[in-house]
């Protein structure tokens, strides 16, 4: 039983109280969500509900009083063994070991489906991550967003919402003249300019130029840097593709900054802004009135000399989102921008949009790497970065991955080198993935003996016993397993996939425990019982757990190790 499902059985329990006439509620008063939690104890019991304390104020009654009269209507629920009441008001639940032990059933049966939700059914999501300029390798900073915007959306979806990943392309402004400018002086043997990209790429980009247009050199100004310009910026938001592809991180959209200039983009941001009565005139400058709604000051849109600012195109951009048809639309940002936060919800407001609703802006802090108890710095292709590429060389897309999803993004993380290439319990990678690995050889010494199918998919339910699974671990896999849903629920809300990788870490440690204690195969000439068939099934729905958690990471869930 999942928590959902106990929490939509006390629903029906609260509705007898309330028609007997013993609770003085009416059903509206019962609230729209019922909170089911694991106690940090399990001896008081499976699960924890507060419904009486959510209740009882409202039917004139202390949290006890009202848990007593629920009490009765909670023990005659299907699948409860206890129920008793816990200071002031909280009501403990245990279930019966078969009860619990149905749930492994319909892990099983929903497969690679189990613990997706429907919350955010309907709901169309963009989510920007990676601003960056197509001029060089995609660095560290823009690692951790990789891996965790990626995370994001892969929770939200599982959630119900449709997602849309999106590359915002910084290809706009005099840092692509100054790029295109080193790579033809690199081309033509030429001193870079002091002000121009200077990383080992530079020379190897001039190189590929060349060799794919062999008529650019001989080409007149301003077409010959024009022409160095665009091809080098082609050839480097390819790589920046390929990077991302192999890091298991695919976009939907890579959105051009130029292109909202040339589309016509920010003409019509500028109409929708002008249609809310925000944007005025002042000193020959368009200003928009930002401070209206918490910015700290309002901004110039079109400078009075006619130049457009860069905040024209933020604004410009959501108008577009928006215009695109997404509901919301989540910013990854880096820790450099925490004032822009007020200044895109503002845009959101003077869009006519509601900021709580329609914008969300994420800040992440900053990555360091360690090796050998020492900060790393350089990355010999880049010059003065370290690159997504490198971090992936050292230790792996799904070391990599997993390490930077893993904490929460607003806290600065340090990322140890030695320990995520190291196969041991303090890895937790590692230490998730030998789970997984050891429970598919429990299956597959468990196929070969003739126990089981090899397939999960081809498993006989009529086998499987669920009131066998009566040992307290068991007990306690079991709760963890059914706290999945509720736990990506919990992930897409918040925007914190984190959550997953540490409830995957504590069902590989119950696990652990489990097994440790818990003979699952029969040994020698024993002979086979119905607890070892129910223990097999309770692994094949452990390890259906750990790969779904994995997948909404993007991290490999390995039957070997």
């Amino acid at each position: 039983m999942t928590p959902q499902e106990l929490a939509d059985h006390i629903r029906s329990a609260v509705k007898s109280a309330i028609s007997t006439g013993q609770l003085a509620l009416s059903e509206s008063d019962i609230p729209g969500e019922i909170v089911v939690e694991r106690p940090k104890n399990l001896d008081h019991g499976d699960w924890a509900t507060n419904i009486a304390m959510q209740l009882g104020k409202k039917a004139g009654l202390n949290p006890s009083a009202a848990a007593e009269i629920l009490q009765p209507f909670l023990s005659q629920l299907p699948g409860v063994d206890e129920v008793e009441i816990a200071g002031p008001g909280f009501i403990n639940i245990r279930l019966s070991a078969a009860s619990q032990g149905e749930l492994v059933l319909a892990v099983i049966a929903k497969g690679n489906a189990f613990g997706r939700g429907t919350k955010l059914a309907g709901k169309k999501i963009n989510v920007e991550f990676i601003s960056a300029n197509p001029t060089g390798p995609l660095h560290l900073g823009h690692t951790r967003w990789a891996a965790v915007g990626d995370a994001i959306a892969r929770v939200l979806e599982a959630e119900g919402a449709s997602s849309s990943r999106e590359f915002y392309v910084n290809d706009l402004g005099v840092q692509m003249d100054k790029f295109g400018a080193s790579v033809k002086a690199a081309a033509l043997g030429e001193t870079i300019p002091e002000d121009g990209y200077h990383g080992a790429y530079i020379p190897e980009l001039a190189k590929q130029v060349v060799l794919e247009n062999p008529e650019i050199i001989d080409l007149s100004e301003p077409e010959r840097s024009d022409a160095f310009r665009d091809a080098a910026y082609a050839l480097q938001l390819t790589d920046q593709k390929r990077v991302l592809d192999n890091f298991n991180t695919h976009f939907d959209v890579w959105y051009s900054e130029k292109s909202l200039h040339t589309s016509g983009a920010v003409e019509r941001g500028f109409e929708k802004l002008k249609s809310q009565g925000h944007m005025f005139i002042e000193g020959g400058a368009t200003w928009l009135r930002t401070s209206d709604f918490d910015d700290d000051k309002d901004r110039v849109l079109i400078k009075a000399d006619g130049a457009l600012t860069y905040f024209a195109s933020d604004t410009a951009y959501y108008v577009d989102k928006r215009d695109r048809g997404f509901d919301l639309c989540i910013y990854l940002l880096g820790a450099d921008h925490h004032g822009y936060v007020n200044r895109l919800r503002a845009v959101a407001a003077c869009a006519g949009d509601n900021p709580d609703e329609n914008i969300q802006v994420l800040i992440g802090q900053m990555v360091k790497m360690l090796k050998n108890g020492e900060e790393v710095r350089l990355s010999k292709r880049a010059g003065n970065i370290i690159t997504l590429e490198d971090l992936v060389d050292e230790v792996g897309v799904d070391a990599a991955r997993y390490s930077l999803i893993r904490y929460p993004v607003e806290s600065p993380l340090v990322l140890d080198l030695d320990l995520l290439v190291s196969s041991t319990n303090d890895n937790p990678v590692y230490y998730v993935q030998y789970a997984h690995a050891r429970i598919a050889s429990v299956i597959r010494n468990a196929a070969e003996l003739g126990l089981i199918p090899a397939a999960t998919s081809d498993w006989d339910q009529t086998t499987f016993d669920p009131s066998q699974l009566t040992d307290d671990r068991e007990g306690a896999l079991l709760g963890l397993l059914a706290d999945y849903p509720r736990v990506v629920a919990s992930a897409a809300e918040l925007r914190e996939p984190h959550r997953i990788a540490r409830y995957i870490e504590e069902v590989a440690t119950s696990y652990h425990s489990f097994y440790a204690s818990c003979r699952v195969l029969p040994q020698g000439d024993e002979p086979v019982t119905s607890l070892n068939i129910a223990r097999l099934w309770l692994c094949g729905a452990t390890r259906q757990v750990i790969f779904n958690g994995l997948e909404l990471l993007g991290v490999s869930a390995p039957e070997r190790m």
